[in-house]
């Protein structure tokens, strides 16, 4: 080890225990509507009992109408966050009619494109926005990949515990400057070595083969003779790989984490260029606005990628705004599968495994991106999504020397039990430590993986992968249909749901300019910013 790999754990061993326990994470929780028993996707829209999706707190909707997201707050404690995130889950099971919550990350039966409908949020300026903002998503990807579902889990440390690392460092900086510093190194090693995650913690090895219909150019085969289902042997989540949010136009961008001002200026400039091959889209099939401009990007939120640095923004202010002006307050990370064997499609083992990843980041040095080393990452994620329960494959190392991959995978948990055994101590539990064991038992048995899992229950019992994720529906359906909310917590819901509809309009009766000017100083901000970079 390095000397500045034994400063970096020196720091984080040196953390009282009670910032440890400080340490914030949130969830959001994404849920296709599906019809109950045939497992077609919901033409309904959005419950009235659950608000409005553009203001409701916590139930909204994410590119489809039918796509439930469901947001919980920041908290410290694991139990708190899933308590949170399960209430929302019984609340919306109960006020489904005949529709349930698919519980899988790759969509349910889809009776071609025209069948998702884009998500609604009214007449107002940002309800619009919203609105042509998928539109542009469905004209630029199709609106098949837009039926994907995930978890995306948010996670901040304490500033408190920053000033620690700081003072530890000897580094003097403005915090703000150190933090966002801190938190750009743990996402430039968060891509070196996010396939781990991804084998852990996938489970979408296969697809419903109508997520491919009239797609002659993909990669995946027929699971049995009959199934109607789509697979590779050794995947582990499909849903980040080709298949997923991808487009050759993305794959141009190189989008820098070496430091916030090329971050900012990257993707702006992205948001700020034509791209000749979006000039066409003008109207949608439906008469409506098709894009919110014909650059690479319409907003930041386009440019997918596994993990994203990010900031509370305030009403109408553009992500990369925010940060510019203020730096990064937490990451967000979006590589998680729905576990379509857990109630919520997370549970703490999950998060503990997240926690235990995304500490690891900061213990070892951070080297800068270059296009190498932005290349082998890709190639290493590739890999493991197509074949990362593979027990002859490789992966390239800092070298671009072909090594096992379990040999990649044990060297990388060295420094998550390190990361484990720190938790365990602050919270006085082995927890952690036992999810660090799981790990290295997924890690010596592929087909322990959730991945594994889902092919050898589609295998041994002749499903299709619909009718498995059906089932695991309905019986989580059931579960939340049998759970009982504490009446104050639902009072509290159905206030915010009814209060959620007023500010709804209340937002709609305040616009007082048209939609076009609207849009001109919304992108006004990325103007600005040119000049402050």
């Amino acid at each position: 080890m390095d000397s500045s790999a034994q400063q970096h754990r020196h720091a984080l061993e040196s953390t009282p225990a009670a910032l440890l326990r400080e340490i914030r994470r949130g969830l959001e929780k994404e849920g296709l509507r599906v019809q109950r028993g045939t497992g077609l996707l919901s033409q309904a829209a959005h419950p009235q009992a659950l608000g409005s999706a553009l203001t409701h707190h916590a139930i909204t909707t994410d590119y489809s109408e039918s796509l439930l997201e469901f947001i919980t707050p920041a908290v410290s404690g694991i139990d708190e966050a899933l308590t949170a995130l399960e209430t929302l889950h019984v609340f919306t099971a109960q006020h489904l009619t005949d529709e349930c919550i698919w519980g899988a990350s790759m969509p349910c039966i889809i009776a071609g494109e025209r069948s998702i409908p884009i998500a609604q949020y009214g007449t107002s300026n940002v309800g619009q926005m919203k609105r042509v903002y998928r539109n542009g998503l469905g004209v630029r990807y199709g609106r098949m990949m837009q039926a994907i579902a995930g978890i995306h889990y948010n996670f901040s440390l304490p500033e408190a515990m920053w000033e620690h690392l700081a003072k530890m460092h000897g580094d003097d900086r403005p915090l703000q400057e150190f933090q966002t510093d801190g938190y750009l190194a743990l996402i430039r090693n968060f891509k070196r070595h996010v396939w781990l995650l991804v084998y852990l913690l996938g489970a979408s090895p296969a697809v419903c083969a109508s997520f491919l219909a009239n797609n002659n150019s993909h990669h995946l085969q027929p699971l049995g003779e009959h199934s109607g289902s789509l697979y590779l042997p050794f995947a582990t989540s499909l849903r980040m790989g080709d298949l997923g949010y991808n487009s050759a136009a993305q794959s141009e961008l190189a989008i820098c984490y070496n430091n916030l001002s090329n971050y900012v200026a990257t993707l702006r400039t992205a948001i700020r260029t034509p791209h000749s091959a979006y000039s066409a889209f003008d109207i949608t099939d439906e008469g409506e606005q098709a894009q919110l401009n014909n650059c690479l990007l319409q907003i930041e939120n386009e440019f997918y990628s596994p993990i994203r640095p990010k900031r509370v923004t305030r009403s109408g202010e553009a992500p990369i705004a925010a940060l510019a002006k203020e730096g990064i307050e937490y990451i967000e990370v979006r590589c998680v599968d729905i576990n379509p064997f857990l109630p919520l499609g997370i549970d703490d083992t999950a998060i503990r495994i997240l926690d235990c990843f995304l500490l690891s980041c900061l213990v070892v040095d951070s080297p800068d991106c270059t296009p190498e080393s932005n290349q082998r990452d890709a190639e290493n994620l590739r890999r493991v999504v197509d074949r990362g329960r593979d027990p002859s494959l490789t992966l390239l190392d800092e070298n671009d020397c072909e090594a096992p991959f379990a040999d990649c995978a044990t060297a990388l948990m060295t420094q998550l039990s390190f990361c484990a055994d720190l938790l365990d101590r602050a919270h006085s539990s082995a927890a952690y430590s036992e999810a660090i064991t799981l790990c290295q038992g997924r890690i010596a048995d592929p087909s322990t993986t959730p991945s594994g899992q889902v092919l050898t229950q589609l295998c041994d019992n002749d499903l299709a992968f619909w009718q498995l994720a059906m089932n695991q529906s309905e019986r989580w359906h059931q579960h939340f249909l049998d759970t009982k909310l504490d009446p104050a917590v639902r009072r509290e819901l159905e206030q915010e749901s009814k209060q959620s509809l007023e500010r709804q309009k209340a937002v709609e009766t305040a616009d007082r300019i048209g939609f076009s000017e609207y849009l001109a100083q919304f992108y006004a901000q990325y103007d600005l910013l040119e000049d402050t970079l």
